[in-house]
């Protein structure tokens, strides 16, 4: 198995020519990986106990509470409610994150067929959804009755659309294939 740290070394190498990198900085490279869940208006100690127990036997790291930005009458929040969890990768623990989700994770969820080229934002990051946490090893052992979903977004120093699906698609993210028309 390659690591991803090795793979984003080699990738100055392999993209040099398609972008014109003239030096190695040039280079994209993924700076954190940020996972985030939305709790919504949840009153169950125990869910949220559970949720923040779950995420981090899957990353290693203890969440961070996100509060409501701002008071919603319809939604039945006020502005500093917690309303989500948030985790942001960095280093080692973020190479060790992207190669379990890879490698472990992605084979393991159905109906999988590749992210679609519209989870690239026009800065370069990717998001992907996780329907189920219950694609990670960590959590296999549990019920199913308490299943949660969270987006998983990776930041890179890409400056265009195109130049981060190329980085992503180097270090191992596997993308829809296009169908070409007839």
């Amino acid at each position: 198995m390659i690591h991803t740290e090795e793979k984003q070394k080699k990738v100055f190498t392999e993209l040099k020519s398609a972008f014109s990198y003239t030096n190695v900085m040039q280079a994209p490279k993924v700076t954190k990986v940020v996972i985030s869940v939305g709790t919504g208006r949840v009153s169950d100690k125990k869910k949220i106990e559970l949720i923040q127990d779950r995420l981090a036997k899957i990353t290693g790291q203890k969440t961070a509470p996100r509060g409501a930005k701002k008071s919603v009458a319809a939604f039945k929040t006020r502005q500093g409610d917690v309303i989500g969890f948030q985790i942001t990768l960095r280093g080692q623990r973020m190479y060790d994150f992207l190669d379990r989700f890879l490698m472990v994770a992605l084979p393991r969820t159905r109906d999988f067929r590749g992210i679609a080229d519209t989870a690239i934002d026009e800065m370069g990051n990717i998001t992907i959804g996780v329907k189920e946490h219950t694609i990670f090893p960590e959590t296999a052992d549990e019920e199913l009755k308490d299943i949660f979903g969270f987006a998983i977004t990776l930041v890179s120093t890409a400056k265009t659309k195109e130049e981060a699906r190329a980085f992503f698609e180097y270090i191992g993210i596997p993308f829809k294939k296009v169908k070409e028309k007839k």
